[in-house]
């Protein structure tokens, strides 16, 4: 059903969001390094590597300059209409194209690139590739505002490391023991409820029994 429900879902996305998305691969190729898309290999259903499709927001060679695949608030390797594209999600609209494909889901654990994947504990990574990873999904929301939580840190990557992805890993494997099409809605109306209303804690109504936030997020998150 959650198969059909993406299919369903990602084609209808497409062809609604169509007249937002076609002039922003025009003013990406007209601007910037003149790249409409950026494919990225990341970690998928069984450990396997895929191409995941974004909108084209930071300099080519990023991955090989400052923070590689992590990225900070006010990183200087985003182009300018790539902030708001990042700021608004807008940025990731098309990974529709690989929910369509079956690559991901419209909810799952969101996928990683092979470095930050390894940043997870083992337990959360041998839980996170039994599922699709997601468009969006519980570590999402919860960490909508990662780059501001890394921004906040003296050790931005160290906090990703030690605070942020063994947290988030605990999220993921909640989801795939909770995972079912009560939770896939409400991860849906949760999504767009946070993109409406950036600072709602909706989510911790929504799923009361998440797991413990560490003390040094409880304020954060």
């Amino acid at each position: 059903m959650q198969r059909l429900l993406d299919v369903l879902l990602s084609g209808l996305a497409l062809v609604v969001l169509s007249p937002l998305l076609v002039p922003i691969a025009i003013a990406l190729r007209l601007t910037g390094e003149g790249e409409v898309f950026f494919v990225q290999q990341r970690v998928g259903l069984g450990g396997k590597a895929f191409g995941l499709y974004k909108f084209a927001t930071m300099l080519k060679n990023s991955p090989s300059i400052g923070t590689g695949t992590v990225t900070v608030k006010h990183d200087p390797r985003v182009l300018p209409l790539g902030r708001f594209l990042r700021k608004t999600k807008i940025n990731e609209l098309p990974q529709l194209l690989n929910i369509f494909k079956g690559d991901m889901s419209i909810i799952g654990p969101r996928p990683q690139t092979q470095r930050c994947f390894d940043a997870f504990p083992i337990a959360s990574q041998m839980e996170i590739v039994k599922v699709r990873p997601g468009l969006s999904g519980i570590g999402s929301i919860v960490f909508r505002d990662e780059e501001e939580l890394m921004h906040a840190s003296a050790e931005p990557e160290r906090f990703y490391d030690d605070v942020i992805m063994p947290y988030k890993g605990l999220l993921e494997e909640w989801y795939v023991a909770h995972q079912g099409l009560v939770t896939y809605i409400l991860c849906i109306f949760a999504t767009a409820w946070v993109v409406l209303f950036p600072t709602s804690r909706i989510v911790w109504s929504l799923f009361a029994d998440l797991p413990k936030q560490p003390t040094v997020l409880v304020d954060s998150l």
